[in-house]
């Protein structure tokens, strides 16, 4: 009697430029949001709090979703996942040009970017690069998505700056919405065999969390990643207001932004690399 025939698998080389260019995407525009701050906050009279809300309600959506991007994409693949991520990620930085109350734009900056980015970041491609990459490899591949996010930072935020400063902050919004739906063709890359999306062992949500819950490292991976998610989204979200407080210009803000996203393009390639050597807890400690 034959076993049946593995799964078809995707190129590793397709894998990863496509995965790297949407992720590159998909972070380099979330990462500039904090050079609108002070542009949205004077025309529209709000309080900067009003838009540090947004944002931090953004951060939260794309947390609580991501487990249903994810489980999305096991059930239905990821290609379709990034589809819908990507037009929600268009849709809501147009409407986040738009809304003229605290409200809507906690709405589209929050809600709705939210949830664009669960599904057109790293748990989507984390996913078609855990199923299409052998374990070999896998460490080092996640490594190079995980920096192209970071290469996203270097290469977006003097863009966003730049077109905040040549068309005005709502223009460069709608610019955005365009980029954001270059994540469609790209999606094309990582579009799996159906019978590679329905292979392996069908587990509930619930059951999944349940079991995740009951390892100790689990735990302590999401207490690390909250205390990194929460330094990096508040200095970028609150830096650049508060160096053109202190009579800095903008390009010094986002060259300090430059900077962090290029030393941790390095800093996360090194530490993928090594992950396919030593023990992660080593690395990580």
């Amino acid at each position: 009697m034959s076993s049946p025939a593995a799964p078809a698998r995707l190129s590793m080389t397709q894998v990863l430029l496509c995965g790297a260019a949407i992720v590159t995407l998909s972070m380099g525009i979330r990462h500039g949001f904090g050079l609108w701050l002070q542009p949205i906050t004077m025309e529209r009279g709000w309080t900067r709090e009003t838009f540090a809300f947004a944002l931090a309600v953004q951060n939260l959506a794309w947390g609580l979703a991501g487990p249903l991007a994810g489980g999305l994409a096991d059930r239905f693949g990821a290609f379709r996942v990034l589809i819908v991520g990507s037009l929600l990620y268009a849709l809501g930085l147009v409407l986040m040009a738009v809304s003229t109350s605290g409200l809507a734009f906690t709405g589209s900056a929050g809600l709705l970017l939210g949830m664009a980015q669960s599904g057109t970041t790293y748990a989507i491609v984390y996913g078609v690069i855990g199923r299409n990459v052998d374990a070999s490899k896998r460490s080092w591949a996640m490594g190079v998505a995980a920096a192209a996010g970071s290469f996203g930072q270097f290469l977006m935020v003097p863009v966003e700056n730049w077109l905040i400063g040549g068309i005005g902050w709502q223009s460069a919004l709608f610019v955005l919405g365009c980029l954001a739906l270059a994540i469609m063709p790209l999606a094309f890359g990582l579009r799996e065999p159906e019978r590679a999306a329905a292979t392996g062992h069908q587990q509930s949500v619930g059951a999944a969390l349940r079991e995740a819950f009951g390892y100790p490292s689990f735990r302590l991976l999401m207490a690390g990643y909250f205390v990194c998610g929460f330094q990096v989204v508040f200095i970028g979200v609150h830096m650049p207001s508060y160096l053109k407080d202190k009579g800095l210009g903008a390009e010094v803000a986002t060259g300090a932004l430059m900077l962090v996203g290029l030393f941790n393009v390095f800093g996360t390639y090194i530490a993928g690399t090594l992950g396919q050597r030593m023990a992660k807890r080593h690395i990580l400690a």
